[in-house]
């Protein structure tokens, strides 16, 4: 390990402890944290209850920029942005969604590109909407997670095909880094991943 990985490793593990409460971090959240640090996307493939949210949230206080967080159900986003709001000291978080107001809407919006929330949860069908597109380019983000993201295969092109279109809309928010996270993949589409 050289000395700038050490810092990185040292860095890492400080905010895991400060900001988490995590007396350590798991290899795999360790070694997922390196690559995204270093500007490279990355898949992760641990289980449940392994800590995945975690490498987006220390990954985030790292890196300049909101983070962007396709998560596929409206309850899941609820559970992830309580989760951040009221127990970790990593962020502020909103949701995009159907269920919410269009006041809700534009201030999670604005509070993006405001940089008051550093983590933006929405489900994949959001960046049909071009406002919430063109809102997130203003937003500039440099972290992409695709929370759930067996989703992509899992359920096919018939219950979520808005997953099989995210590429393009990485490459409109100028390809920030990204991160797909999932606890279940099947071997021949862990590489379309």
């Amino acid at each position: 390990m050289n000395a700038q990985q050490g810092k990185i490793k040292r860095k890492v593990r400080k905010i895991a402890r400060q900001q988490l409460g995590f007396d350590q971090l798991h290899q795999g959240q360790e070694q997922a944290l390196h690559h995204l640090l270093a500007g490279r996307d990355t898949l992760v493939v641990m289980p449940t209850g392994s800590g995945k949210s975690a490498i987006y949230q220390i990954a985030a206080v790292q890196l300049p920029g909101p983070t962007v967080v396709v998560s596929p159900l409206i309850s899941l986003q609820k559970d992830q942005v309580d989760a951040i709001n009221q127990d970790i000291e990593v962020g502020k978080a909103a949701a995009v969604n159907s269920s919410l107001s269009t006041r809700a809407r534009t201030e999670a919006l604005e509070g993006i590109q405001e940089q008051r929330v550093e983590f933006l949860f929405l489900a994949p069908e959001q960046f049909q909407d071009e406002e919430v597109l063109e809102e997130l380019k203003q937003a500039q983000p440099s972290l992409f997670v695709v929370d759930e993201a067996h989703c992509i295969s899992e359920w096919g092109h018939d219950f979520r095909p808005d997953y099989l279109r995210m590429q393009p809309v990485i490459e409109a928010l100028d390809h920030p880094v990204v991160l797909a996270l999932t606890a279940t993949a099947a071997p021949q589409y862990a590489k379309k991943l």
